[in-house]
């Protein structure tokens, strides 16, 4: 999505950068996982397909993807693709309107899981589709062996909506009254700035 392609979302754990081409390698290293790809219900590609795939992110309409970065490692100085830890996604499933959409999010590496990353990165995503896409309803579909990204959500207020006994997923849906808007404003603090300011500070660092 150009919407967000000069965009970073920073909280008090996580930075969420755009999905770029030096992003590619680590993410598809990631990918060869047999576990990252039965969670995320996906078929291993190759280095090829995955830069083909961060370019759709990067110009269709109707996807907005962040790299999450740690950022504790990112305030010590860290090279920004050892700061990678995973990767939080909205799939806009009305865009003429952008109404609705379906929200993904996953800590890649297994060290930096269970320290709620994850967590703060979906507040942030909830966030940015709220104040800048105009999101009103929200929707995980998540694998039912998956109990951690469900309990997650069930903890962000999402609501149980049907469960696909063939596909064996539950979709939890979160709607965005004026009541829920509050609790997560005043639940994610969050500053927005621009990645030409963070890859600036990459150079500054180097120099």
């Amino acid at each position: 999505m150009r919407e967000n392609e000069n965009t970073v979302l920073r909280g008090q754990r996580v930075l969420l950068v755009p999905y770029e081409r030096h992003h590619v390698p680590r993410y598809h290293e990631w990918m060869k996982s047999e576990e990252l790809q039965k969670l995320t219900a996906s078929e291993p590609l190759t280095l090829e397909q995955e830069y083909g795939m961060q370019q759709s992110w990067r110009e269709d309409a109707d996807k907005c993807t962040f790299i999450i970065l740690d950022a504790v490692l990112w305030d010590q100085g860290c090279p920004e693709h050892h700061c990678m830890v995973g990767d939080v996604n909205l799939f806009l499933t009305e865009p003429d309107n952008q109404a609705s959409a379906e929200i993904e999010v996953m800590i890649a590496e297994p060290s930096f899981r269970g320290r709620g990353l994850g967590e703060e990165s979906v507040r942030l995503m909830l966030s940015y589709g709220i104040t800048v896409l105009g999101i009103t309803i929200f929707e995980a579909k998540i694998g039912q062996e998956n109990l951690a990204s469900i309990r997650l959500f069930k903890k962000l207020h999402f609501q149980e909506a049907s469960v696909s006994e063939v596909f064996q997923e539950v979709t939890l849906r979160w709607e965005v009254t004026e009541q829920e808007r509050h609790w997560l404003t005043e639940a994610t603090p969050f500053q927005m700035a621009t990645y030409s300011e963070i890859k600036q500070s990459i150079t500054d660092r180097k120099s």
